[in-house]
């Protein structure tokens, strides 16, 4: 069986330096808040490029806390993408805010700039572009075209760590960077965690107290927050596996290299597509073909992983229509929705293998 994806492997490799780590953790008891915490939170702003990195829960609570830290609330508007997980609208509903959509770009799956551009008004307080699949959005001349330092730009970089627009670390270019550490992703632990970077010592500030029951000094409240942490384990996990973050994306640009030769110009397939100024770190290897449900059959009847991200378009999913009335339809979304396929992606993935899984696409009649 071919794996879509497969932890085992990585596991194997840095087996000795996880289980070091995790004994010295255990033998000084120290479970929350240690010194593993604070050198993640240390060597991820380093790694991004920021001055802060503040360690919680999940990628999901990374975004929520970065809304409300910038006083995002009831009768506010957040521009998203309707192309990625629900957490990224959940984080905006959950402080009463409106998620308005604009559609994505078909080549790259991220949203699309002259979209976001047409649905900005005075009710806008944030936009939330996700790097999706590991490919970022640009960032920067979303910036530009803006024009306007009080529309918050919160990155949704859950899938992206590493990726980069020339040169700079997604999370380092809107006002907070907002990562997951899901196992599968990039940089995974095992088991939940998240992190939100920025540069702004005020969001820095609030977050902190935000993600610990509101508080800055210990059983001293300021606010009402949350029980947002990282714990021992997961961050020293997470400095053991940092050390080769580049290394293993590499070997992911490398394995989709060889999709990309050997799928491109197929008949029904389009493989996803590369931007010039951005770093591509392939969380995900996308495909779409309007033959998806054929092609994932095929894979299965060979013993072959894949997988559908995302299978409903967010503005057509119940949690959101029972709460808000959206009749446009986002003719790119749904399309995707219907042809996306996620083939087995991750570093260690044998390269022959990823040639059989060629093949047995290219021979589908």
């Amino acid at each position: 069986m071919i794996q879509q994806f497969n932890l085992k492997k990585e596991y194997a490799i840095l087996e000795d330096e996880i289980q070091n780590e995790l004994k010295n953790v255990f033998s000084k008891t120290n479970f929350i808040g240690g010194e593993n915490v604070i050198s993640i939170e240390n060597n991820i702003a380093k790694y991004i490029g920021t001055k802060y990195a503040i360690s919680c829960n999940s990628g999901t609570d990374a975004l929520h806390f970065s809304l409300k830290s910038f006083g995002i609330g009831k009768g506010d508007e957040v521009i998203t993408t309707p192309f990625t997980f629900i957490s990224t609208i959940e984080a905006i509903m959950y402080l009463g805010a409106k998620p308005v959509f604009a559609d994505i770009e078909l080549g790259s799956y991220n949203i699309d700039k002259n979209e976001i551009l047409k649905k900005i008004n005075k009710k806008t307080k944030a936009i939330i572009p996700v790097h999706l699949f590991g490919n970022p959005f640009d960032v920067k001349n979303l910036i530009k075209d803006i024009n306007d330092s009080s529309i918050k730009i919160i990155e949704d970089c859950a899938q992206s760590f590493g990726s980069g627009i020339n040169c700079q670390r997604v999370g380092s270019i809107g006002d907070t960077g907002c990562f997951s550490f899901y196992p599968t992703k990039n940089l995974g632990c095992y088991g939940d965690g998240g992190m939100i970077t920025t540069n702004s010592e005020e969001a820095y500030n609030i977050i902190r107290k935000l993600k610990n029951h509101g508080s800055s000094k210990r059983y001293h409240h300021d606010t009402i927050g949350y029980n947002s942490r990282l714990d021992e384990i997961q961050a020293a996990i997470l400095n053991v596996k940092l050390k080769y973050i580049d290394q293993y994306n590499m070997m992911r640009v490398k394995i989709a290299s060889i999709y990309n030769n050997n799928l491109s110009g197929i008949e029904n397939i389009f493989t996803p597509k590369k931007t010039d100024y951005g770093h591509h770190v392939y969380h995900q290897y996308t495909i779409s073909s309007n033959i998806r449900d054929k092609i994932m059959k095929k894979l299965e009847k060979n013993s072959i992983g894949s997988a559908v991200y995302y299978p409903v378009s967010l503005e057509k999913q119940k949690a959101f229509t029972e709460v808000y009335s959206d009749k446009t339809i986002y003719k790119n979304s749904n399309y995707l929705s219907s042809s996306c396929l996620s083939l087995p992606m991750y570093p260690h993935l044998p390269e022959d293998e990823v040639h059989k899984i060629c093949e047995v696409i290219k021979n589908i009649k």
